[in-house]
């Protein structure tokens, strides 16, 4: 067999064994389900504040976005897109959150690096990607969750573009705070 049927060969065997995946896992896990509560987590912060937790929040509507890795491309533009769009997450009482396994100092180290006025919380053991579905062996996936005032999830992004992200999720934002 030479090396492009070999290589067409093992393409076709994770297509079909990606394709065998139940549609409720996402390549992190298990999703959680929309309407329940979200799950809970308190995680260092690179703002100063030691520790943020979901609860910290109540009363107002959360963008909890993970993401793999501080100062990559994809990364860099997903974090610069919600900072550009920030007082229109503001204006409607939102608070960003993002979520990676990079530790605190990265996190301040990016956040000064790109101008970002939001907090950005270290999941160094995978624990809380783990528990929204969004952990892939060693980083978080790039998975966004809505979570309304009352700390019941409403909305799951995956699959996300980065470039075109932030304005995916205020327009679902919208949607939901008028429903």
């Amino acid at each position: 067999m030479n090396r492009r049927s070999l290589l067409t060969l093992l393409f076709s065997c994770c297509l079909v064994l990606l394709a065998a995946v139940p549609s409720a896992l996402a390549m992190g896990g298990k999703l959680p389900p929309i309407n329940e509560p979200a799950p809970e987590f308190a995680l260092p912060t690179n703002t100063g504040d030691g520790q943020i937790s979901l609860t910290d929040y109540r009363g107002k509507w959360i963008v909890a976005y993970f993401y793999p890795k501080d100062f990559t491309s994809g990364c860099t533009i997903e974090a610069k897109k919600f900072q550009q769009d920030l007082p229109k997450y503001l204006d409607r009482n939102t608070q960003i959150l993002g979520i990676s396994a990079d530790d605190v100092d990265s996190h301040a180290k990016f956040c000064d690096s790109e101008g970002l006025k939001f907090p950005l919380l270290a999941d160094t053991t995978g624990a809380t990607s783990k528990a929204y579905g969004s952990w892939m062996g060693f980083v978080s996936s790039r998975h966004t969750f809505i979570i309304d005032p009352a700390g019941t999830l409403k909305a799951t992004f995956t699959g996300v573009n980065p470039i075109v992200h932030s304005r995916e999720v205020l327009t679902k934002l919208d949607e939901l705070q008028q429903g």
